[in-house]
């Protein structure tokens, strides 16, 4: 079974991504593993030489049981999706996010990770180092980052931006294997600019390599790379874009509050992050 790592803090920017984690889980016949982490503060033990160890184990179980109370809002939630068959299991860690993550990832040979953010200003900060933005660029497994407001539907276009470098290729696959699983068609995005280097030649060659394939190939002249792929999303009713993750300053740029408030549509749409 495919494990997706599904780090919350049981907010409602989260609960909406386990919607999307639940859904993903079913899509790739996986389970979910449900990361919690706090991080204890720094105290210093000379002034509390007796109960040091006492307050540290007591906020540790307060940690422990806002956890345990939590836990079946979100089997209600599973419940009321008909998804209560997918297996969940727990991790309440110690320390910061990041590493908590990369640990689980180590640890539990995780596949996937589904993360939450806030819209469009959420886009914005999440590529600019916030905990989301971090996952994305630090660890090498696909991360779903779900915006708030995302809800959940039918998966049936997929998006995918490409430069056609062998990279690309192996990425696309992994996108066409989900698409698969869910009949969902793909529409890969190749914007045309004056500098580009890439001939009809690579571009009949992918056609040709992806003919059996659900993949529809958009090849757009353009040297307005980010407002063509934000009115691609809109024309094209994309569900899901897939990108990878090459290029962190141009993820910033992209999802900068001028981009986004001309189309808000943006704001509804998770983005798969893939890894080079």
């Amino acid at each position: 079974m495919k494990k997706i790592l599904f780090p919350t803090d049981f907010s409602k920017v989260a609960n909406n991504a386990f919607v999307h984690a639940l859904e993903l889980a079913k899509i790739v016949k996986g389970e979910l593993i449900l990361l919690h982490t706090f991080e204890l503060p720094i105290v210093d033990n000379q002034f509390f030489p007796e109960n040091y160890q006492t307050l540290f184990d007591t906020l540790e179980l307060s940690k422990f049981e806002k956890f345990k109370d939590e836990l079946p809002a979100l089997r209600a939630i599973a419940e009321e999706r008909n998804l209560g068959h997918i297996k969940l299991s727990h991790r309440l860690m110690d320390g910061s996010l990041i590493y908590n993550i990369k640990e689980c990832i180590k640890l539990d040979k995780i596949d996937f990770v589904v993360m939450g953010t806030s819209g469009a200003t959420g886009w914005k900060e999440m590529f600019l180092g916030t905990n989301t933005g971090e996952v994305i660029t630090s660890i090498g497994v696909p991360v779903l980052s779900v915006p708030l407001e995302a809800k959940f539907t039918k998966i049936e276009t997929i998006g995918f931006t490409t430069r056609f470098r062998e990279k690309d290729r192996e990425a696309l696959k992994q996108v066409i294997a989900i698409a698969k699983k869910t009949n969902a068609k793909v529409k890969c995005l190749y914007v045309n600019t004056k500098e580009s280097d890439n001939t009809e030649a690579t571009f009949d060659n992918w056609k040709d390599h992806f003919k059996n394939e659900p993949v529809n190939f958009f090849i757009l002249p353009s040297d307005e790379v980010k407002e063509t792929i934000l009115e691609f999303i809109t024309s094209q009713e994309i569900d899901i874009l897939a990108m990878l993750t090459y290029k962190r300053s141009f993820f910033e740029s992209l999802f900068s509050s001028s981009f986004t408030e001309k189309i808000s549509y943006i704001s509804d749409i998770p983005i798969l992050a893939l890894h080079e």
